[in-house]
């Protein structure tokens, strides 16, 4: 009987692996453009998909920024259509609004909870009338779906949010993310052999990533720039004198239209969404800000955004001995350009260890592995070991990253050390909640600094992963990035961090603020501002900011006065507030609690979240009472560099998911039978 169970199991596992890994690889149907191929997703819902194209402009004011996302559904066919698109916004973005461009009317969106909006869209589909609906899938993951896009017509969605530019080496700049790249979805799958062929992704639910099929959707390999295109175009009021304006992955053309004012737009017009768009922009040297304050007075409530700029000059930091522990992803999306960048990463980061400090380099695919199996003194033979080591990674296979975290994260470093762990990674990932929860628990002194690889890392992992690791975040987007990227982290890693840090608000009345964001401040480093987002019931006009510098206390006021006015600042409040309580989700607060505080803030400022959405329905029918709806997922480009090989195997190329069906049951009667003749 033991020997027939396992027989059960072993044939139940098959017929789970051969149906996830069925809708893979597929040509696509009817398509005669050779080497073109699509992975995941059902063939009929694929044919029925419209045409996307998507345009982004950006209005920056200051350092503040709106952006706007217009996404043209365009349906080619004669029947009507559902189209359903997974895309990446920053992870950062506030998104508050949401409208719908559909035969000729404009109907404006509304925040919901969640399933609220989703009965709402599911019942305008069905009485064939126009909607929209915007979920959040993760931080930095979103799906919309149009109803009842008629035939030969396009329809217009329009997703609006807000987003502070980031500031750091003396320059400001913004990213807008274009491809939600695969991820590697780790766990026992929970689903059914069905769901991953007519559900919205590749992947079925596991016990690690119970919304896998959310955030997988079809990828289309070898297409030409028409599949998917996008147009960016920047307004940049940057209040005073520019010294650069670049966009180090994309050709642009910049003009100046105003004292301070930019207009930014793409070289080519439209390019794929295949790799994420930066745009950086550097102040004149004598006109360096110091501070960036902005203020609103909404609902009876003051909110201010505060950004304090580190000083251009600061004295040598003092040598500190550390343990370093380097490590690195070489799963199969890191195939290509992403592996050679880390492998000049992790030359560069041997070059800056001095005598005294101890290091280790791990790798982790399928599975992790130290290269020492604990940190080592820095001397010549054993840099002469890592280094061959470093040149020999090879990407492939999937991304076990949480035995790599464990390995790194253990908690025991070398009394009198600095003990820093540095992450190079793309961080294509679905279990991003499991990894933060390993790093709250097994961070201990250590201090955790993630390095993003590639055209399309994983901002929500990596940013997130080094506010837990109380590190920094920084990214290496091309070969030339390398260099500057690593001696920029390294002088970070040098230069003592300001610890324990706290801030004292005065406001006007006496009163105390009711609410800051972050509600913990973070370590600080060098090229590392403090931005931080309070609401209290009276203007601040004083911080006084208190924390460690190495083993001396350390103090600074900051008084504060005027700040332009930005009707942007209670949004920015009330998602960062909505950030600090999801956090709560990792400790281990109560979850019942914490969805209904996230759902009360976005219902007030009219915010979507994991709980809530926003919904745009028609109030007239469209579709005739007869007339079938198909429903089409949208497919997404694979990220620029990406291998296909690599990512998702060599399953051969087929127009249908047939041949992979017959040969999963062949296999699993095989195996059948000899488990029966066994018995």
């Amino acid at each position: 009987m033991a020997r027939a169970e396992r027989g059960r199991r072993w044939l139940l596992a098959l017929i789970v692996v051969g149906a996830a890994a069925a809708p893979l690889r597929a040509a696509m149907a009817g398509d005669p453009r050779p080497g073109l191929q699509l992975f995941g997703g059902d063939l009929q819902s694929l044919s029925h998909a419209p045409r996307l194209h998507t345009d982004v402009a950006i209005a920056v004011t200051g350092m503040l920024a709106r952006v706007a996302v217009t996404q043209r559904f365009v349906n080619p066919g004669d029947d009507w259509v559902e189209g359903v698109y997974v895309f990446p916004l920053p992870e950062d973005a506030a998104v508050d609004r949401l409208q719908l461009h559909y035969a000729g009317r404009r109907i404006v969106g509304e925040v919901r909870e969640r399933e609220q909006a989703r009965r709402d869209y599911a019942q305008a589909r069905e009485q064939g009338r126009g909607a929209t609906l915007l979920d959040q899938q993760r931080a930095n993951v979103f799906t919309t779906s149009v109803a009842n896009i008629p035939p030969r017509a396009t329809v217009e969605v329009r997703i609006e949010y807000q987003q502070v530019a980031d500031w750091r080496d003396r320059a400001y700049s913004l990213r807008f993310p274009s491809v939600v790249a695969p991820r590697y979805i780790p766990g026992e799958p929970q689903g059914a052999a069905g769901e991953c062929v007519g559900g919205r992704g590749w992947a079925v639910a596991t016990d690690q990533v119970a919304d896998a099929s959310r955030i997988t959707p079809p990828v289309v390999a070898g297409a030409d720039r028409a599949v998917n295109p996008l147009a960016i175009s920047v307004d940049l009021d940057a209040g005073l004198p520019l010294a650069v304006i670049d966009s180090p992955y994309h050709r642009v053309d910049v003009a100046e239209t105003g004292a301070g004012r930019y207009r930014v737009v793409l070289a080519d017009g439209v390019v794929p969404a295949e790799r994420d768009f930066v745009l950086r922009w550097q102040p004149q040297l004598a006109e360096q800000p110091s501070a960036a304050l902005f203020v609103q007075r909404w609902r009876d409530r003051h909110y201010s955004l505060l950004t304090l700029m580190p000083p251009h000059a600061q004295a040598p930091a003092p040598t500190v001995a550390r343990e370093l522990v380097l490590v690195v992803d070489t799963s199969g999306s890191m195939h290509g350009a992403s592996i050679e960048q880390a492998r000049g990463a992790l030359a560069t980061a041997l070059g800056q260890l001095r005598p005294g400090d101890r290091f280790d380099v791990i790798q982790f695919n399928d599975s992790a592995h130290s290269l020492f199996g604990r940190a080592v003194p820095a001397n010549a033979v054993n840099l002469g070991r890592a280094r061959s080591y470093v040149a020999g990674l090879r990407a492939e296979g999937g991304t076990e990253m949480l035995g790599a975290m464990r390995l790194a994260l253990h908690g025991d470093g070398a009394p009198g050390l600095l003990r820093q762990v540095v992450f190079l990674t793309d961080g294509a990932v679905g279990n991003e909640q499991a990894l933060f929860a390993t790093i709250a628990e097994r961070l201990g002194d250590s201090r955790l600094f993630t390095v993003g690889i590639g055209s399309a890392p994983n901002g929500l992992f990596m940013r997130k992963a080094a506010r837990f690791g109380r590190g920094t975040f920084s990214y290496i987007g091309s070969a030339g990035d390398v260099a500057t990227t690593m001696t920029a982290l390294f002088s970070q890693l040098r230069a003592p961090a300001l610890t324990d840090v706290t801030l004292h608000w005065q406001t006007a009345d006496g009163r105390p603020v009711d609410g800051q964001a972050p509600g913990r401040v973070p370590d600080l480093y060098a090229a590392e501002p403090l931005s931080v987002a309070v609401r209290a019931p009276s203007a601040v006009h004083a911080v006084r900011i208190t924390g460690r510098r190495g083993d001396r206390p350390w103090t600074h006021t900051v008084t504060l006065r005027g700040g332009a006015a930005s009707d942007a600042v209670h949004v920015l409040w009330a998602r960062r507030t909505i950030d600090d309580l999801l956090v709560g989700r990792v400790l281990g607060e109560p979850a019942a609690a914490l969805r209904d505080a996230v759902i009360a803030l976005a219902l007030e400022h009219h915010l979507v979240t994991r709980f809530t959405s926003l919904v745009a329905v028609d109030r007239s029918p469209s579709r005739p009472p007869g007339d079938r709806l198909q429903r089409g997922d949208v497919p997404v480009r694979l990220p620029a560099g990406w291998s296909a090989d690599a990512v998702f195997g060599r399953l051969p190329g087929t127009a249908s998911l047939a041949a992979l069906y017959l040969i999963g049951g062949l296999l699993s009667l095989g195996l059948a039978a000899a488990v029966r003749r066994r018995r």
